[in-house]
C-alpha cells in the first residue's frame, strides 16, 4: 500500500473524528465520552456501522436502530479529511515538520468551517490553535524565509496582518452598510491564518475568499435560498483560501499578471 493511499485511509478515519467534534463542541460535550451514538434515539453505534463512508452507504444514510435519517455531512466531512490528509502527504512527505504543521490546521480549519455554517459561529480557541501552530511550526514553514528568529517574526507578523487586515474590513464594512459585515471570530480565525501563511498568505486567502464566498452567495440567489439582506459564514472561504496556500503559497503577485503594467 502506497503512502498516499495508507493517507487517505487514515484520512477518513480522523474525519470520522472532526465529525465527532463538529457535533458536540458547539453544545460543549466531550468528544470521548458517551461513545458515538444516534442523535435521535441515543442508541449506540456498533463499530461495524461505524466505518468512514462505507457505513454509511451500506446503512443507505440511515441509523440501524431508528431509521433516522444520518446527515450527509457525515461521509462528506470523512471524504475530504481523506483527500486532503493523502494530498498534503503527497506534497509534504519531505518536510515531515511542515506535513504535521499543516496537517493538523487543515483539520482545524475543518472542523471550524463546518461549525460556522452551521451556527455562524467561530470559537475563539480553533483560531489561537491555528496561532500556536503558526508561531510553533515557523521553523518548518517553507513559505518563509531566513533563520528561526526571522521566521518566527514573519509569522508574528502575518498573525497581525491577518488580524488588522478583517478588522479594517469590518470598520469599512459597518460604515458602508451600516450594520456589522464582519464577524469578530473572522477577526482572530485570520489571524490564525496569517501566522501560518504569512502576509503574503492573508492578502491571498481573502480575495481568493471573497471570490469563492461570492460565488457561493450569487448561488444562493439564483436558486431563491438567500436574498441580499441574508447573512452568510465569511469563515469557511477564508479557511479554503488558507488550505490552498499552506498547499502552495500563492503569491499576491499572481492576481496582477494578466494586467499590461
Amino acid at each position: 500500500m502506497s503512502i498516499v493511499l495508507l493517507a487517505f485511509v487514515l484520512g477518513l478515519l480522523f474525519g470520522s473524528f472532526l465529525n465527532v467534534c463538529i457535533s458536540r463542541l458547539p453544545k460543549d460535550e466531550s468528544i470521548v465520552f458517551p461513545p458515538s451514538r444516534c442523535p435521535k434515539c441515543l442508541a449506540p453505534i456498533k463499530p461495524y456501522d461505524n466505518i468512514p463512508v462505507l457505513s454509511y452507504m451500506l446503512l443507505r444514510g440511515r441509523c440501524r436502530s431508528c431509521a433516522a435519517p444520518i446527515s450527509a455531512q457525515y461521509p462528506f466531512v470523512e471524504l475530504l479529511t481523506g483527500v486532503l490528509t493523502a494530498v498534503f502527504v503527497a506534497r509534504w512527505w519531505g518536510n515531515p515538520g511542515w506535513l504535521a504543521v499543516s496537517l493538523l490546521a487543515v483539520y482545524v480549519l475543518i472542523v471550524v468551517s463546518v461549525i460556522d455554517f452551521e451556527t455562524m459561529m467561530i470559537n475563539d480557541a480553533f483560531s489561537l490553535a491555528l496561532f500556536a501552530l503558526g508561531i510553533g511550526g515557523s521553523y518548518f514553514n517553507p513559505h518563509l524565509d531566513g533563520g528561526w528568529g526571522a521566521r518566527l517574526a514573519a509569522s508574528a507578523g502575518g498573525a497581525a496582518a491577518g488580524a488588522g487586515f478583517i478588522w479594517g474590513l469590518a470598520l469599512l464594512g459597518k460604515k458602508i452598510y451600516k450594520k456589522d459585515a464582519v464577524g469578530e471570530g473572522d477577526i482572530f480565525l485570520m489571524g490564525g491564518i496569517g501566522a501560518l501563511c504569512g502576509w503574503q498568505g492573508v492578502f491571498t486567502s481573502v480575495i481568493m475568499a471573497s471570490f469563492f464566498g461570492s460565488v457561493y452567495g450569487v448561488s444562493l440567489l439564483l436558486t431563491k435560498r438567500a436574498d441580499r439582506m441574508s447573512h452568510m459564514p465569511f469563515g469557511p472561504f477564508l479557511a479554503l483560501g488558507a488550505v490552498i496556500n499552506l498547499y502552495h503559497l500563492v503569491r499576491p503577485e499572481a492576481f496582477f499578471l494578466a494586467l499590461p503594467f
